[in-house]
């Protein structure tokens, strides 16, 4: 057995979200399910291990979702095929989010995010159940981003999957520029998080508001798909430390994607207002072994309309790339 392994869940799933109520899952007698708990610098993280049926050792994808969403929203249906497919799949929680620990909950640090990747590649290393020389990263969103600057420090990596990927501070912070007001305001609450957080009196954020609205995120439609996501009986919040104003323009995943040796899918949308698809096209022609795919869809509507086509384009990059012994 092995260590932080906790007896496998009941067989029911997670409540279905209203935007994949139409996909389809696999069977449960295709792949087995158990709780892995890690330690990640000062908190302890949560993930679920999907096994495949067969092989006896399939290679690994290492999974987390994106800004403040939780490891339940939208993705088991997605570590589902993988499994379905003869691939296992490690779906955690960063620190401060889901079922991890850590405070303030919410928090969206993208260096600590990066580390609790590191960790998870480590269990599944000490994982006898995977073949971890077949490790393969995986990142929507803000998290795609995080997978490109592993990959880029991390050469034990296999490949990496980076759908709709945040790759550069810099150029949203440009777009914030078009918007005086709102940067002023964004850049005070970050401060006003970051000072006051030291005696008690953080500021928080929606990550997610209409357009007229205050938040990380006011794309248009954004927050109806992104609510349309959580799972009917979760207790997730709309809100993260405001600090993330901050945090954001100074993380360029870009500047090291060069640096990266494995193969890489990257996958743009092209109607995406929240990651525009120049920016993930842009970090695809610096790696030196990448395939990138732009489709005709925006952001959200790749965990939702577009699913099946977004995974199938991930399972023939993983039969490419890690394809069974």
């Amino acid at each position: 057995m092995t260590p932080g392994v906790s007896d496998p869940p009941s067989g029911r799933r997670k409540p279905k979200n209203r935007s994949q109520q139409s996909v389809r899952r696999p069977t449960r007698e295709s792949y087995s399910t158990r709780t892995i708990h890690f330690e990640s610098g000062d908190a302890s993280c949560v993930g679920t291990l999907y096994l495949p049926a067969r092989p006896d050792t399939p290679p690994v994808v290492v999974m987390a979702h994106g800004l403040g969403m939780w490891r339940s929203f939208g993705l088991p249906a997605i570590a589902e095929r993988f499994a379905e497919a003869g691939y296992a799949a490690f779906l955690f929680d960063f620190r401060h989010h889901g079922d991890s620990g850590g405070e303030p909950r919410g928090l969206v640090s993208p260096a600590a995010q990066c580390t609790d990747y590191e960790a998870a590649i480590e269990v599944m290393v000490a994982t006898d159940d995977v073949d971890s020389n077949r490790l393969v990263l995986w990142g929507y969103s803000l998290s795609g981003g995080h997978v490109l600057s592993v990959a880029a420090a991390n050469f034990r990596v296999a490949g990496v999957i980076a759908t709709v990927p945040f790759v550069d501070g810099r150029s949203e912070l440009k777009r914030l520029l078009r918007t005086p007001k709102t940067l002023l305001k964004a850049t005070a609450a970050g401060v006003h998080d970051r000072v006051g957080r030291r005696v008690g009196l953080g500021r928080a954020v929606r990550i997610v508001d209409d357009p007229d609205g205050f938040g990380v995120i006011t794309t248009p439609g954004a927050k109806r798909a992104i609510f349309d996501l959580i799972d009917r009986e979760s207790n997730w919040r709309n809100a993260v430390p405001a600090r993330i104003f901050l945090d954001l323009p100074r993380y360029r995943p870009i500047s090291t994607v060069d640096e990266i040796r494995c193969p890489t899918l990257v996958i743009g949308g092209r109607d995406d207002q929240i990651v525009p698809a120049s920016g993930p096209e842009t970090a695809a022609d610096a790696i030196a072994s990448s395939t990138y795919i732009e489709l005709p869809a925006d952001h959200l509507s790749l965990l939702a309309e577009d699913f099946d086509t977004v995974v199938d384009h991930q399972l023939a990059f993983l039969r490419s790339t890690v394809a069974h012994r």
